[in-house]
């Protein structure tokens, strides 16, 4: 049985728990305010709140409804654009209206879920803060520039004093009942580990489902009946934490928590604009980093991200763990070293020492929000005769898995860096790799993009080494 509320009413409902929230939203409780478009996540037009109780109070998110499974709605506030409705629009909506920022109209709901959502954090929300909280909201009409004056209005009518959610909800941005919804989800217990669909009995092991950001796009049919296992129950695959220097991130912690963690924030520094580059908030507050290892992408950003820190993954069955590093993890495009009944626990790392300079870099059709073309990641720490004493070279789209350049990484480790030096080591790149032509590129374009990716890496850690007028004559 899966319990949660939707808006202000509670929903206990016996619907398969791998089919998609949106679907049960507009099929089964008629609300069609929520929009059905991409089914892929990539528009937001389905953008709901989902609201989960931490510490006495709701935290609340704004997801992509179109690809989330229904399991992962028990014990949460799930909230519509119904949900935000009232007898006059609220001040959020009021914007849209004032600014034209609804054109055709079908984008808006999602614009102002998200835009409520961003409203409901602890910090009064800026300008720039409100504008990240909809990064996933695509609109065809407006041109955006209507709705950043919208997102401006709203910005300049937050009160200064006293921001909370008793000053939103005496302001008209939220309904009553928002005020009860932590005394609400108490009242909610957890489920049962495994949700099996009651008329159609698993026969075989459970699946494992995250986010649902990938296995509700590619599979979503095999998703709704099977037998699902959702790992945000699972307490032992949550969290990110460092112990004498050891990371470990649980392989059901999302990218919303890497991004937000302390540990992680100071391993990447100053690569501040990862996160950014992997996807939208939405998708961000979804996807876990299991899924995206498991799901054996070979241009993963996770992966090529992980690879470049020399990590392991800690796999498991039954009783029985295992770890392995995951540079040997990929085996073949889509093939990996895990046996069916095994399941991803976690990521582990050395913390990088002191002076490894991180650096990832990444090339797609769009900036953000956008699946790469050719992406790479690099740990490299220089001493103060130029010598390499630490390197891990990683790069995604130029081979049939995710890569560790162990060629290129061995022989540059150990060596004084120069440009002659690196003109040799391009070469190895070269001979390393083996792209294709494909939707994304062609292979030619693919081989010249990771060599001016690779030469960005050394020119961020050690600029006074790297000639950029080297970098542009390597082009």
């Amino acid at each position: 049985m899966i319990q949660f509320y939707l808006n202000g009413r509670k929903i206990h409902t016996d619907a398969l728990p791998g089919s998609a929230l949106l679907d049960f939203i507009r099929n089964e409780q008629g609300l069609k305010g929520t929009k059905l478009v991409c089914k892929e996540g990539e528009c937001a037009a389905c953008a709901v709140l989902v609201g989960t109780l931490e510490g006495g109070r709701v935290h609340y998110q704004n997801m992509c409804s179109c690809i989330m499974p229904l399991a992962n709605a028990h014990g949460k506030h799930i909230v519509t654009i119904e949900g935000l409705n009232g007898e006059e629009l609220t001040p959020v909506q009021q914007a849209m209206v004032d600014c034209h920022g609804s054109q055709c109209g079908f984008c808006t709901p999602g614009f102002v879920v998200s835009l409520t959502g961003a409203l409901l954090r602890a910090e009064r929300p800026g300008y720039r803060q409100l504008l990240k909280a909809i990064d996933g909201n695509i609109c065809r009409c407006t041109g955006y520039k209507s709705i950043e004056r919208a997102v401006q209005r709203i910005a300049e009518a937050l009160p200064e004093e006293a921001y909370g959610l008793e000053t939103l909800l005496q302001q008209g941005y939220l309904p009553a009942y928002f005020r009860q919804m932590a005394a609400n989800l108490a009242t909610i217990n957890e489920p049962a580990n495994d949700s099996r669909p009651e008329k159609e009995p698993a026969t075989t092991a459970p699946l494992y489902l995250g986010g649902g950001t990938d296995l509700l796009v590619q599979m979503p049919r095999k998703v709704q009946h099977s037998a699902v296992l959702p790992v945000f129950t699972q307490p032992a695959l949550k969290g990110v934490r460092e112990e004498n220097g050891r990371c470990t991130i649980g392989a059901a912690a999302t990218a919303t928590e890497l991004e937000q963690s302390g540990v992680i924030q100071s391993i990447l520094h100053p690569q501040d604009d990862f996160f950014h580059l992997l996807s939208s908030s939405p998708i961000r507050n979804m996807s876990t980093v299991g899924g995206n290892l498991i799901n054996a992408s070979p241009i993963g950003d996770f992966t090529v991200l992980f690879l470049a820190l020399d990590s392991s993954i800690r796999l498991q069955a039954g009783g029985h763990a295992r770890t392995v590093k995951l540079k040997d993890f990929y085996r073949g495009y889509k093939k990996m070293d895990r046996q069916p009944e095994e399941h991803l626990v976690a990521i582990e790392f050395e913390r990088p020492p002191k002076g490894v300079c991180f650096s990832f870099e990444k090339v797609s059709a769009r900036r953000n929000l956008d699946i790469a073309s050719v992406n790479t990641a690099a740990s490299l720490a220089i001493d103060g005769a130029g010598r390499i004493q630490t390197i891990h070279l990683s790069a995604g789209g130029v081979g049939p898995i995710p890569m560790y350049l162990r060629q290129t990484s061995q022989f540059l480790r150990g060596k004084v860096l120069d440009e002659p030096l690196l003109k040799e080591a391009l070469d190895v790149l070269q001979e390393e790799i083996a792209p294709i032509s494909d939707a994304r590129g062609a292979a030619d374009y693919k081989r010249r993009l990771l060599r001016q990716l690779m030469l960005a890496h050394f020119l961020k850690a050690a600029p006074e080494r790297v000639d950029i007028l080297f970098v542009a004559r390597s082009s």
